[in-house]
């Protein structure tokens, strides 16, 4: 089962219109997750607003059937991606997404805005 880090690409942290704007943080930050991913049960994919403004570089990590997660409040940097890749590849060994919390990467915690249950099945 593949597990998906959806990346808001238009996120905009404060101060961003301080830089050459010629990329969105969320731009620069989902180019960096999108290098470091190379596990055949992670993939990328990006959407234009996850509504999360407030927290700048939000993304969520689901898969089916599994709990989810939504994450913000990164700095488009090296060690931000490492974190929510390895968090990623973490969620998609685990049967249920959950992950144990001394697993966590140090780059990831503080970074929680929510945590989903998975829909329940209708069959």
């Amino acid at each position: 089962m593949t597990t998906w880090i959806t990346i808001c690409d238009t996120c905009k942290r404060e101060g961003w219109d301080g830089g050459d704007m010629a990329l969105t943080d969320g731009e620069r930050l989902a180019a960096l997750v999108e290098h470091r991913v190379s596990s055949s049960g992670v993939k990328t994919r990006r959407v234009s607003c996850l509504m999360g403004c407030s927290h700048g570089c939000n993304l969520s990590i689901q898969a089916h059937g599994k709990i989810s997660y939504t994450v913000g409040k990164f700095s488009p940097d090296d060690d931000a991606a490492d974190a929510i890749v390895r968090f990623a590849e973490l969620h998609a060994q685990s049967e249920t997404g959950q992950v144990p919390f001394r697993q966590w990467p140090a780059g990831i915690k503080g970074h929680f805005i929510t945590r989903m249950q998975p829909l329940p099945d209708d069959a």
